[in-house]
């Protein structure tokens, strides 16, 4: 099987440990395992939780216990219809193989995560791409959705909120995706790594998987909840679809390893303050960052309704590989080039890193554009 390189991945892996300023980092900026005890008021009884602990592989599927926690984020979800994963990226992964085979039509929106629409190229889907366009607010255009969702469709693929644009579709929007995906008999995979972190209100967008019977919800403890060192996430959705998925995991999976599996339900069981902390980051930074836009006349942006990441469009005659490589070398600030995401042209800026990094990086970006915009006169 032959697979496209993974554009982001391969970026982050080259140059993220050789920046001095890392805008390129998607997740709220990381917990340490002293804050996230001080959180969850365990710092005195851990070493007496753990300690006890037998290395076997422990739950399969997950913990009752952790499984409790991630089906209190949603409305109608049990424990039955819950699997956990390594990582948002290993759920997205067993998600495709398990469903999709050589011919199956497949939709794919971009700006995505790559996962999305290479993943099912590799096993030879029929994928049809459907443009985000900064113009309609970088949401999917319905009615080309339904042009291109035709019976027998066996997967619609979104994120929400999306990376990288921040965009977000809420609970009336999801309810026509779901009606066009009804009439094709598509399953909706819904990506919702970045899920809690929406600018306003309680934070949490509702989930395709309590408004679809064939929507599916992957999601983690990365972005949202700052432990993405944990590396677990966990697919949320029909029970035939767990049931299904549960086969091919047996493959690749066994379990997730009981000190995450703990380390998760209790970040879990504290989630109001642990989300309290990423909205206080993401919604202060976005402000800085929106500051920031809205003074240099080389950018423009929409901003995001949500997650951690902006998609910022420059205006200079320059590839974004070669942006963003003369950046790093010249300030040592590191973002992503719109390249790596199938977006030449523009750049994923991440604004949910501490905020003197966010600050002291965007006043190192206005130097380096005033001095490409004196070069190009």
């Amino acid at each position: 099987m032959k697979i496209d390189e993974f554009g982001v991945e391969i970026w982050m892996n080259a140059y993220e440990d050789h920046c001095a300023l890392n805008l390129a980092e998607t997740c709220v900026e990381s917990l340490t395992i002293a804050e996230l005890l001080e959180i969850c008021g365990k710092t005195d009884s851990f070493m007496a939780e753990i300690l006890p602990m037998k290395m076997t592989y422990g739950a399969i599927e997950g913990s009752d216990r952790l499984r409790d926690a991630i089906c209190a984020m949603y409305l109608r979800q049990s424990r039955e219809n819950v699997v956990v994963t390594h990582g948002t990226i290993g759920a997205n992964a067993l998600v495709h193989e398990t469903l999709v085979e050589p011919g199956d039509r497949v939709i794919s929106v971009l700006p995505t995560y790559q996962q999305h629409y290479s993943i099912p190229k590799s096993y030879g889907a029929d994928v049809h791409i459907l443009p985000l366009h900064m113009q309609n607010g970088f949401l999917p255009d319905l009615a080309e959705l339904e042009r291109l969702a035709t019976p027998g469709t066996k997967l619609i693929t979104i994120n929400n909120p999306n990376n990288p644009t921040g965009s977000l579709m809420d609970a009336a929007f999801l309810e026509q995706v779901a009606a066009i995906a009804r009439r094709s008999g598509a399953y909706v995979l819904c990506d919702e790594v970045y899920r809690g972190t929406d600018q306003q209100g309680s934070g949490f967008t509702t989930s395709i998987a309590d408004i679809y019977e064939k929507g599916i919800s992957t999601a983690g403890m990365s972005k949202a909840f700052s432990l993405a060192g944990l590396r677990l996430g966990w697919i949320a959705g029909p029970t035939e679809l767990i049931r299904a998925v549960s086969i091919h995991r047996d493959y690749n999976t066994i379990s997730v390893g009981m000190i995450n599996d703990y380390l998760a339900a209790i970040a879990l069981e504290n989630r109001d303050k642990i989300i309290a902390r990423s909205q206080r980051i993401t919604r202060e930074n976005l402000a800085i960052l929106d500051a920031w836009v809205a003074a240099e006349p080389l950018i423009t942006y929409l901003k995001p309704a949500s997650g951690t990441t902006a998609l910022l469009r420059y205006h200079i005659d320059m590839p974004s590989r070669d942006f963003c490589i003369r950046l790093l070398q010249e300030t040592g600030v590191m973002l992503t080039p719109g390249s790596a995401m199938d977006m030449e042209g523009w750049l994923r800026i991440g604004y949910a890193n501490n905020p003197a990094i966010l600050r002291e990086g965007l006043g190192l970006m206005s130097g380096f554009l005033a001095k490409l915009g004196a070069e190009k006169r």
